[in-house]
């Protein structure tokens, strides 16, 4: 989930957007993609669709097209030859006063349910993954792999000792902060700026206990300065799940060329994001802004709406497109990023994390059924397979690898 529901419903993209993008791919091109697609083992490091597992009518085995809640579901995961990924258990940031803080312990606990929930209720088709080597033996076994990532841990600052029972409950991956500033880190979107330039005490904690217990460490949302505390503090890499190029859109959200290649030095991976507001100025006005809130009132709250909603929720968006025209990202412009990322770090340390189900998508590629245009681009660009695979999932995997062989070899010092 890349900004608080009010402010995603901006960066939709999937409905219908005004632009197109210029990058098209031939029939023989998309047939050649599909096919590896198919072979290679595809995962995305950031699935906000845990989101809709409580929403009422619901339901992840059928699909739900031309919907502003819902890109990925299995019917679609099918047709894109999305394996799986990390499913993020979301908590939007609060006040910080004590009642919020217990709100979003119990927050975070309730999402954790619902993936189990949803794990439980589709056995044959869905399986949670521990280690990096569950995901190819869930592939051969032909189930979609279900790794479980936390997004703003925020969950556990009323009782951080809760990180042990989410790892325990499958928890592979944390990140400590979303888009304000928490007890643990500074947000990299905070209007207030820095509070702990960097790390707090408690979130250095934090994260070493993840370190010990296996889990990797995620920097996407956080500030420069977390980085900065991370590569100098962490004896294993860490990843950026959803994230973008400095270079080619100067937003606080992106890394800039000389982290990116601190963080190869590291043996760390960046996951290429598709959330047009951090692809491109989208130039949103105040005016569209205010409809797009009465909008969303009218239609129960983001919290309230049911999938049927997300249907008038998609229209009522498209129409806003006519009377608050604002630039929408393409499907150019996140291969302008991502293409950016490969040629400073190379395809060993790139790897793909759309922000589906939480604002990402272009024109061009809206939904999960979209993904084989990325393999058609790369192999356009004449990555190999090996270099395509290693993109897809096997860069992030190797981190956890790593990650997780840290920790048992620790453990047993």
């Amino acid at each position: 989930m890349t900004l608080r529901p009010l402010s995603l419903l901006v960066s939709l993209s999937l409905c219908w957007p005004l632009a197109a993008s210029a990058v098209e791919f031939n029939a023989a091109e998309m047939a050649k993609a599909a096919a590896l697609q198919q072979k290679l083992l595809a995962l995305d490091s950031h699935l906000d669709t845990p989101a809709n597992f409580g929403r009422a009518g619901f339901d992840i085995m059928q699909r739900h097209e031309h919907n502003a809640l819902s890109q990925v579901d299995y019917p679609r995961m099918v047709e894109g030859a999305l394996d799986g990924g990390f499913f993020a258990i979301y908590t939007d940031q609060g006040d910080r006063s004590p009642a919020a803080h217990l709100f979003e312990r119990d927050h975070g606990l309730q999402r954790l349910m619902e993936i189990h929930q949803m794990l439980a209720a589709n056995p044959e088709k869905f399986a949670l993954a521990l280690t990096a080597d569950d995901a190819a033996r869930i592939k051969a076994a032909g189930k979609r792999v279900v790794y479980i990532s936390m997004e703003n841990a925020s969950p556990l600052v009323a009782d951080p000792s809760l990180l042990s029972f989410y790892h325990r409950a499958g928890l592979r991956m944390l990140s400590p902060v979303h888009f304000a500033n928490n007890e643990f880190a500074d947000s990299g979107t905070d209007p207030k700026g820095a509070e702990w330039n960097g790390l707090s005490a408690a979130g250095k904690a934090l994260v070493e206990d993840a370190v010990r217990l296996g889990i990797v460490i995620d920097q996407s949302h956080a500030s420069d300065a977390v980085f900065d505390d991370l590569v100098q503090m962490l004896p294993v890499p860490f990843v950026l799940s959803h994230s973008s190029a400095k270079a080619i859109y100067d937003h606080p959200r992106n890394l800039d060329d000389a982290r990116l290649r601190q963080l190869a030095t590291k043996g760390g991976v960046i996951q290429a994001n598709a959330y047009g507001g951090y692809l491109v100025d989208e130039g949103k006005s105040a005016e569209r802004q205010q409809a797009e809130e009465a909008l969303e009132a009218r239609l129960g709250g983001w919290d309230n709406m049911s999938i049927a909603n997300g249907v008038e929720l998609a229209k009522g968006l498209a129409a806003l497109d006519s009377q608050y025209p604002q630039r929408k990202a393409t499907l150019e412009d996140f291969f302008a990023h991502l293409g950016h990322l490969l040629d400073v770090v190379g395809p060993e340390h790139v790897g793909i994390g759309m922000d589906w189900d939480g604002g990402g998508g272009v024109a061009g590629m809206e939904d999960a059924s979209d993904l084989p245009k990325i393999t058609a681009w790369l192999q356009r660009r004449g990555l190999s397979d090996a270099q395509i695979a290693n993109i897809w999932s096997g860069n992030v995997l190797r981190v956890m690898r790593q990650v997780q062989d840290y920790a048992a070899s620790s453990s047993g010092k």
